[in-house]
């Protein structure tokens, strides 16, 4: 499957230089990516407000419906340097009821971006099945 996901510009560049090596997405409610996104799906990443700026290959996922709380901290420890997120966005997301793992891998910069149609607000689209 092919996906489009919106990044903050920071969150491209820490991905592009590989510091970035785990994506998260963490929602209180049960929308895409958690399950939707699999090993092997490609992920455009576009910067808000911009075009489209690159894709990585998803290498695995992990997923938690309605993670305890002891869980969420086992992934903030395992996964927090990887994930490349400062500890206020762990405190701001501590109760969230759905939670989505990405590993990246095979990153590619674009220097003529894609046209995807998209105008509305959502963080996560699903483009093929």
């Amino acid at each position: 499957m092919k996906h489009l996901a919106i990044f903050t510009l920071a969150s491209t560049k820490d991905i592009f230089s590989g510091k970035k090596k785990v994506d998260g997405r963490f929602s209180k409610v049960k929308i895409p990516p958690f399950g939707k996104v699999c090993a092997g799906d490609i992920v455009l990443m576009k910067v808000s407000g911009e075009k489209i700026v690159g894709q990585f290959l998803v290498d695995r996922v992990i997923s938690f419906d309605h993670p305890r709380a002891e869980e969420f901290e086992f992934l903030r420890k395992k996964y927090g340097r990887e994930m490349a997120m400062p500890d206020s966005f762990w405190l701001a997301h501590e109760k969230v009821n759905y939670l989505t793992l990405m590993f990246i891998q095979n990153v590619t910069k674009f220097i003529i971006a894609p046209e995807v149609p998209k105008k509305d607000l959502r963080p996560w689209v699903v483009l093929e099945d």
